[in-house]
């Protein structure tokens, strides 16, 4: 059968979850089985999509297509590129905080994360006054006038972010075109192509599971637990992100209070994940924030709660029933480096002190409706921008 190379991946790709080593619960099984089944559609959405002649922009994770500790606050698009040829990127800008691209040399792997080419936001290109946008990238030198940056030997694929922080901000429009190619039509599949694809599907899904359960032992779990570290710029991530990161483990009458400076950064985030290194369900519940939705003090910092249970506090991180997991902190398009001052502290406190924990809780304090329309804001948002 021309699928047994797809199915034969997705049988290994089911074991490796059942047998993940973080798995304490049935809950953690059941989060795993959905992980696997976003994996399976994206990995054939992204095989059968694939074209060297002529490469469209995909979004590989999202919130039914989870990977990579997947930003909430980000939109993610990809293409793969050749070192050889000539792209042309064009959009329009929309209204969102920050708009970045990154050219890589390979794939993120169990043993491999792929070479960071360059990264740069939407202020090192000239942007038209009515928002619209060309980007080159080729194999030529860099040329500013032109917005052309180079594709140095081993480039493989072109990463867009979007970036917002109030998620009512306006998508922009983004696609590709290689220019030797355009205006031409792709070549028709074949049945060895389709056989091809089914195999590049199977290798994509069994690489994606191994890839992601390996990370969080890279970069997270040999931490100390419940802890942050100070702001770093984000390994083989964009030249102006910084990331803290950590782990957590919360008995049910346990919180986590996290204060972090108010920052003068474009864009700060908080999220939690689960250790499949995926977000928490984000639409439905409040398991992140970010610099336009956090409630910052008087005394400019921002204090965020992690528990299980409800607090009754407006900036409470939902840990949906998960006692350990991933924290991660991300700023971007700064203007400065960052250091220790800049970063958050943690601190693990009885359930019943968290309010004597906080000062400001007098006004830190939020009503069932309120917080009810906290979470219909975020779905209409979700609804409006990412559609499944």
């Amino acid at each position: 059968m021309l699928t047994d190379p797809l199915t034969a991946a997705i049988a290994e790709a089911e074991k490796l979850v059942a047998t993940a080593p973080h798995i304490r619960t049935d809950q953690d099984l059941a989060e795993g089985y959905g992980y696997l089944a976003g994996g399976i559609a994206a990995c054939v959405h992204a095989a059968w999509a694939h074209s060297s002649s002529h490469p469209v922009l995909i979004t590989g994770t999202g919130p039914y297509a989870k990977m990579g500790l997947d930003n909430p606050d980000t939109l993610y698009w990809g293409a793969a590129v050749r070192d050889d040829a000539e792209y042309v990127v064009t959009g329009r800008r929309g209204t969102t905080c920050d708009l970045s691209f990154q050219v890589l040399a390979g794939n993120y792997t169990d043993t491999n994360v792929p070479g960071n080419v360059t990264a740069f936001d939407d202020r090192a290109i000239h942007i038209e006054d009515d928002s619209t946008f060309e980007v080159r990238f080729g194999p030529g030198p860099a040329d500013p006038a032109r917005n052309y940056f180079p594709l140095a030997r081993g480039s493989s694929q072109l990463v867009v972010r979007e970036v917002y922080s109030d998620w009512s901000q306006r998508r922009g429009t983004i696609r590709i075109d290689r220019v030797d190619t355009l205006g031409t039509p792709a070549p028709e599949p074949t049945q060895q192509d389709a056989a091809k694809r089914y195999e590049r599907a199977g290798r994509a899904l069994v690489s994606r599971v191994k890839t992601w359960l390996q990370f969080p032992e890279w970069f997270y779990l040999k931490l100390p637990v419940n802890t942050l570290t100070e702001p770093r710029r984000t390994p083989g991530g964009l030249d102006t992100q910084y990331s803290s990161v950590g782990h957590y483990e919360l008995a049910d009458d346990e919180a986590m209070i996290l204060t972090v400076p108010a920052s003068d950064a474009s864009y700060l985030g908080f999220q939690i994940g689960s250790l499949w290194y995926i977000s928490l369900d984000y639409i439905h519940h409040q398991t992140s924030l970010n610099n336009a939705q956090a409630q910052v003090d008087p005394d400019g910092n921002v204090r965020i709660v992690i528990a299980n249970r409800n607090p009754g506090v407006t900036n409470w991180i939902e840990t949906l029933g998960r006692s350990r997991g991933i924290l991660q902190f991300r700023w971007q398009r700064t203007d400065r480096e960052l250091t220790a001052a800049d970063g958050p502290t943690a601190q693990v406190v009885p359930f019943a002190a968290v309010a004597a924990s906080l000062p400001f809780h007098e006004s830190n304090r939020i009503t069932g409706e309120a917080w009810a329309q906290r979470i219909a804001a975020r779905q209409t948002a979700i609804a409006d921008r990412m559609q499944a």
